[in-house]
């Protein structure tokens, strides 16, 4: 008998392995066989066995079941979340687009017309499309939005702002007027260029750019308004004056005629949209209700006008091959980087204890309009067929200020944070060294007549 029990314990555990092997490697406890011997040994474990095997066959079955039924269901939502390559790729270009719509729209002027010159330049009659209706549409919106009820703060700050126009008129141009004068003497620019870069460097101060970049810094948002205001209302007689006594008068300028077209285009058209700010109120409101869409209006004239200038250039030819643009890029971007710095330290010397006006006159000094710009460009250089090398530079340089500002506008925030609390805190201290209570004041005043009693 213990023979055949030993006997039938083998066989069975046996079929235990094999049943545990065809059952998903099910892993049965050896104890409990051990403790089921004295059992009718064919019924007890015959019994754990199967139900062992059927519970962990059913529960792998389960299991099973459940992965194939749900994994299917988990990657369709995981596909469904994630929107194909070509969605993702639009997304991303109609963000990149609508941060940068002029910048684009620009250099695809610029392609079309390289591609077919006379259309701009002959058949969609320019010197009546861009030199006028485009010209006086921007102006006129110009002359609304300029807020010359804020050139009372003036005498407000008056070094401030007396310094920000010297520095944005005077110094600019004169540094660059240097720089390029240099170049063209070494033979590293064209003619063209370099005086575009002049032009450039003679116009105002942009309006919107300098505004949001102020307030992404922390700077003083009245004075980027008043600025701004006042900036593109002198730049309409002096930018024309820097730019012919920086250059001349050469030969296809008449200066009568060219003062003449810019009070028509520029002028007039401004003290027309100040007239409707003032008076037509119905104007006033339909203008700031429709905003967006007049800015848009406002962009793609510019976009017009930078066509044309650039297919009567291509149509006539010009003296600037690609190297020299590309030159002219790097110097751009150097000379608007050191009149930056140059700014910055002016104006920590001179504002010492203004962080907010350092931070606006950084971007203030330094800001050039593009809105006013091109206009003022193509009225004075109307029959030059080099005027699109002439606003080439502008174009560089509107797009790189927004760049470089955007990247130092944090930093420059954090500076008039952490400078406006050293301020505070000396505030502070001085005036609790100068507070001194009436029972204090008494007490030392009594004090000094009891030793003056003292002494006599």
């Amino acid at each position: 008998m213990p023979y055949d029990c030993r006997t039938q314990l083998t066989t069975v555990s046996n079929k235990v392995i094999y049943s545990t092997m065809t059952a998903n490697n099910i892993n049965i406890n050896s104890n409990m066989l051990e403790t089921q011997v004295s059992l009718p040994v064919g019924l007890s474990v015959h019994n754990d066995v199967s139900v062992n095997t059927e519970s962990n066959n059913s529960q792998s079955a389960k299991d099973y079941t459940t992965s194939s039924s749900t994994s299917p269901s988990e990657r369709q939502q995981t596909q469904q979340t994630q929107p194909p390559p070509y969605k993702l790729l639009f997304s991303k270009w109609c963000t990149f687009y609508n941060k940068n719509s002029f910048l684009v729209l620009v250099v695809f002027a610029i392609l079309i017309a390289y591609a077919y010159p006379p259309l701009g330049a002959v058949y969609l009659a320019p010197q009546i499309t861009a030199t006028w209706i485009a010209v006086l549409f921007i102006f006129i919106l110009a002359g609304m939005g300029i807020k010359t009820e804020e050139f009372s703060k003036a005498f407000t700050r008056f070094y401030f702002n007396f310094f920000l126009q010297a520095f944005n008129f005077g110094a600019v141009s004169g540094i660059v007027f240097g720089f390029s004068r240099f170049m063209l003497a070494v033979n590293a620019l064209p003619q063209s260029l370099a005086d575009g870069m002049v032009i450039c460097a003679s116009l105002p101060i942009t309006v919107n750019m300098v505004l949001v970049l102020t307030k992404s810094a922390g700077g003083d948002e009245a004075s980027a308004i008043f600025n701004a205001a006042f900036g593109n209302l002198v730049g309409v007689f002096l930018s024309p004056a820097l730019i012919l006594g920086y250059l001349g008068v050469t030969g296809d300028i008449n200066l009568g005629d060219v003062f003449f077209k810019l009070g028509l285009r520029v002028v007039l058209p401004i003290a027309i949209g100040q007239l409707l700010q003032k008076f037509v109120t119905p104007a006033k409101e339909f203008v700031k209700k429709y905003k967006k869409y007049f800015k848009q209006a406002q962009e793609y004239c510019l976009v017009f006008i930078v066509y044309t200038v650039f297919c009567k250039t291509f149509k006539e030819g010009s003296d600037a091959s690609a190297g020299d643009i590309f030159i002219m890029i790097a110097l751009q971007f150097v000379m608007l980087s050191f009149v930056m710095v140059l700014a910055w330290f002016s104006l920590r010397i001179l504002f010492r204890d203004e962080p907010k006006l350092q931070a606006m006159g950084l971007f203030g000094c330094t800001h050039k309009t593009v809105a006013m710009g091109v206009p003022l460009i193509n009225a004075i250089y109307e029959s030059n067929p080099l005027v699109g090398l002439y606003t080439l530079p502008l174009l560089i340089w509107h797009p790189m200020q927004l760049v470089i500002g955007s990247a130092v506008a944090p930093r420059v925030a954090e500076y008039v944070e952490k400078r406006e609390e050293e301020l505070r805190q000396t505030t502070k201290e001085v005036d609790e060294e100068s507070d001194e209570s009436p029972e204090q004041a008494l007490q030392t005043l009594e004090a000094g007549e009891s030793t003056a009693n003292e002494q006599s």
